[in-house]
């Protein structure tokens, strides 16, 4: 019994180790800083102007810095004039846009 449950232990920690891996990290504002003086990614303030100018008149409720698998992304939530939370994701080093989503 002690063996198996070493064994279901054992399983548990490598499970949670392959789906924290899979899951996106944000990044502090120091990493960001950093990334951007080494010219990996673009400002942020650039890429918020592209991501209002999808949704004209709405408000900046949250942007954040996310890697994941080595690609880095700015995840921006804004507000809608009709009140609608929406999810854009934009590709921090290319500005392409991953998706646009409401949330």
């Amino acid at each position: 019994m002690k063996v198996y449950r070493r064994a279901a232990g054992w399983a548990g920690l490598v499970l949670l180790a392959f789906c924290s891996s899979l899951s996106a990290r944000d990044l502090n504002q120091d990493e960001a800083l950093a990334l951007r003086q080494q010219g990996v990614i673009l400002p942020l303030e650039q890429l918020l102007q592209q991501a209002m100018a999808r949704h004209p008149g709405s408000r900046l409720l949250e942007a954040e810095l996310e890697k994941k698998d080595e690609q880095y992304a700015y995840e921006v939530e804004l507000v809608t004039t009709d009140g609608v939370v929406r999810e854009i994701k934009l590709d921090a080093t290319s500005g392409a846009l991953i998706k646009d989503e409401e949330d």
